[in-house]
């Protein structure tokens, strides 16, 4: 498979075959799924904690009696139906961690990837050694038709790169080596770079 590759200023200044063990894989659904079911999962930190009526402070007594009163029953002041009193099936903390093997990990992103490609929505960029500035990064995306959600790749950190795209809306900035199969999906269009390219395909060969 072979794609084109663009300078900063949108000019088609050459052509770069891809591997296709990286790039031209066949689609899996179900597995990009679950990929991204666990990623969403593994983000929640299961903090939220609420107090039963068992646990809110006082109440101990009975606050009026059983009979003659023509109120209805109460048996405590911290039952669920009182203002201050317990939750009904309070949620409590707990896990949400999902597991998934290295090789269907593996298997959903390069899945993703490959379907990208074959869309057409990977723009490969001679380099993203760009000012950091955002009007700059909002010049290089109008220059390459990239109006849509966006995820720019570089092949290491790149400070000038962050600096520049971090406040467009819609444009998420990665590494080479931590893209995940989550922002392939939300995302309509890679902005990657030949280094990062060759990156890709090293660590995923």
């Amino acid at each position: 498979m072979q794609t084109k590759v663009y300078n900063l200023e949108g000019t088609e200044v050459g052509k770069l075959t891809l591997d296709d063990g990286v790039f031209k894989l066949p689609y899996n659904e179900a597995l990009i799924h679950q990929a991204v079911v666990t990623f969403l999962a593994n983000q929640r930190q299961g903090t939220k904690s609420t107090l039963t009526r068992a646990e809110v402070a006082g109440g101990g007594k009975k606050p009026w009696r059983q009979k003659g009163t023509g109120r209805a029953r109460q048996g405590s002041i911290r039952s669920p139906q009182w203002i201050h009193g317990g939750v009904v099936f309070a949620p409590k903390p707990r896990d949400y961690e999902k597991k998934m093997t290295k090789q269907m990990k593996k298997g959903a992103f390069l899945s993703a990837l490959s379907a990208m490609a074959s869309e057409g929505c990977i723009t490969v960029v001679e380099t993203l050694d760009v000012e950091p500035k955002t009007k700059f990064a909002a010049k290089v995306l109008e220059a390459l038709k990239l109006n849509r959600r966006v995820t720019v790749v570089t092949d290491g950190v790149n400070e000038n790169a962050l600096r520049a795209f971090s406040n467009l809306p819609d444009v998420n900035v990665t590494t080479a080596n931590l893209l995940n199969t989550y922002e392939l999906v939300v995302s309509d269009h890679l902005l990657i770079s030949k280094d990062a390219i060759k990156k890709l395909e090293e660590v995923n060969k």
